[in-house]
């Protein structure tokens, strides 16, 4: 009897635990047609025929557009000279680091044939090897402020060490701007100069947005020790300096080219070329090349038969698997 009424009383007690508790919260989420993935879908089975389909597909569209790139890249016609060491006289070979840093003329005369036709304009690229260019802290050497706008000139903290000269600051400021490339190129064929349009060989949005058109070079490359590349003029705004807007724009591999100018007539096959250089900058201190190119372009641009080669290795992948794929179905199907 009193173990019945213990029972009774336990149970009591806890039932009225149960009623008088909260409900504790449950993790379940809240049904949703959209998270049980309940929705209508279209679930494509992929069955073999689909799969061959796809395949030859692809190869259908990416082994032409590869031909086609190959053919407009194999169309461009392309000089490339290296001259940083038949520039150097013979006597001079054995020290070319003191050479190129001795003052004086340093004119060198290369002659150049044409292999075919090269319809205008031709790209004239100076290439320069081995130069890191994307180097952190070279990258990072520059004040994109003060080449904006003439009221932010004595903002070089980022510039160091090119940042200031006897207390003035230095205009354009920082590695980059300093290690300007400074070998000149002249062109001339059967005794007629050739001219070379520097005009409009920079991006335009760096032109109009990234240097000022009230900024002008100031104390640049005027300490005589440390002179590491070309002089500016410093009459004209940083906006028309072409050859330094094109230089500021750092090249991401350590082998580069970078836009010199354009000739704006048509040279013919066989043509003799006479170019007569200037060999100032500096690329034996770290073993570098340079080299003079001349270039056509394309409706893909200059000559590079990357494109073409990745479409046609692409396209002719997916049309070997297509094969297999349909060998395979023939002989085993499902």
């Amino acid at each position: 009897m009193m173990s019945s009424n213990t029972a009774s009383s336990s149970a009591g007690v806890a039932g009225s635990a149960d009623s008088a508790a909260p409900r504790r919260n449950s993790k379940k989420p809240k049904y949703s047609r959209f998270t049980q993935q309940e929705l209508p879908a279209c679930k494509p089975i992929l069955t073999p025929r689909w799969v061959i389909s796809a395949f030859l597909l692809v190869s259908v569209v990416f082994i032409p557009i590869g031909v086609a790139s190959l053919f407009a890249s194999r169309d461009v016609v392309e000089i490339v000279d290296r001259y940083e060491t038949e520039c150097i006289p013979l006597d001079n070979r054995t020290d070319k680091v003191n050479y190129i840093q001795t003052p004086g003329d340093k004119s060198c005369n290369r002659t150049i044939t044409v292999p075919k036709r090269m319809k205008q304009p031709i790209y004239v690229y100076y290439q320069l090897d081995n130069f890191y260019q994307n180097h952190r802290r070279y990258v990072k050497s520059r004040s994109d402020a003060q080449l904006r706008d003439n009221s932010s000139a004595s903002e070089t903290s980022a510039c160091k060490p090119e940042d200031m000269i006897n207390g003035k600051p230095i205009v354009p400021c920082g590695l980059i701007a300093w290690s300007l490339f400074n070998d000149t190129y002249s062109f001339s064929r059967n005794n007629s100069t050739l001219v070379v349009n520097k005009k409009d060989i920079s991006w335009k949005s760096d032109r109009e947005h990234k240097f000022g058109s009230n900024v002008y070079p100031t104390n640049f490359q005027s300490n005589e020790t440390l002179i590491g590349g070309a002089s500016l003029d410093p009459t004209k705004p940083l906006s028309e300096q072409e050859d330094l807007i094109v230089w500021m724009r750092t090249a991401a591999l350590p082998t580069f080219r970078k836009l010199y100018g354009k000739i704006e007539v048509d040279l013919e096959a066989d043509d003799v070329i006479s170019v007569t250089l200037q060999n100032r900058y500096n690329t034996y201190s770290f073993n570098g090349k340079k080299k003079l190119v001349l270039s056509t372009t394309s409706w893909l641009g200059g000559k590079n038969d990357f494109l073409g080669i990745a479409y046609l290795t692409v396209g002719g992948l997916c049309f070997f698997l297509a094969l297999v794929f349909t060998l395979v179905y023939l002989v085993k199907p499902r």
